[in-house]
């Protein structure tokens, strides 16, 4: 009896770092009942943003565009309200979010394939880490290349081979092509866990909601192959 979960998440995505986190203690609190393999997946919360990224607050303000002002200031409170309420979370869970100094909004893509190199070399906990710590801590631009190999290089990967390979097309197509079979199952939001590819549950649940997940995955829903790429 195992769970393999594929964690279908966004490297610019606050609550997918919270759900990461909470998806760590859930396997924490199955101990040794069965073992939990986890594979993150890639998806991006915004595909249109340029591959050189916008300011963020240039961003911001054509998200909140085309509304009269009264829904505009009504939907910036609630995303300060959203910030607020995510930065008590990340409290709780020793996530130190710093929303208020990020200064671009990248496009994720070249960050997907630094973490499926990672992955490849069972760094893939430790590189999403750095990446999302690096965004909502550090405000690094993790669509640069530069920014991306020093990041690989701090979780022991080969910077040069990291800047050759994100200086070329390395695994773009694989990354996008899976990226869009996620949202052809209907995807749309993040995070989602996928348990051996037959059940899903999306959103930031809490530790104790997503260990019963895993149990009712294993025991209802058993893994039939564990050879997934």
């Amino acid at each position: 009896m195992s769970v393999l979960i594929e964690m279908v998440s966004d490297l610019v995505c606050p609550w997918c770092w919270l759900g990461m986190r909470r998806l760590n203690e859930a396997i924490a609190l199955i101990g040794d009942e069965f073992p939990v393999e986890v594979i993150y997946r890639p998806y991006q919360l915004d595909p249109t943003v340029p591959r050189e990224g916008m300011p963020y607050k240039e961003y911001m303000a054509a998200k909140f565009g085309g509304v009269g002002d009264s829904e505009k200031s009504e939907q910036k409170d609630r995303f300060s309200a959203m910030r607020q309420m995510l930065e008590q979370y990340g409290e709780a869970e020793g996530i130190p979010f710093k929303f208020s100094g990020i200064e671009v909004r990248p496009n994720t893509l070249d960050a997907h394939r630094l973490l499926r190199w990672a992955q490849g070399q069972n760094l893939g906990y430790g590189m999403k880490e750095a990446l999302f710590h690096a965004y909502f801590t550090d405000h690094r631009d993790i669509g640069d290349k530069d920014v991306l190999a020093d990041i690989g290089a701090s979780v022991g990967m080969d910077r040069n081979l990291l800047i050759d390979l994100l200086s070329r097309d390395a695994d773009l197509e694989n990354v996008m092509r899976e990226e869009a079979a996620y949202r052809q199952m209907g995807i749309s939001g993040v995070p989602t866990y996928i348990a051996n590819r037959k059940v899903a549950v999306q959103g930031a649940e809490e530790a104790e909601k997503l260990a019963k997940f895993l149990r009712t995955a294993a025991n209802e829903y058993p893994l039939e192959s564990a050879n997934f790429q």
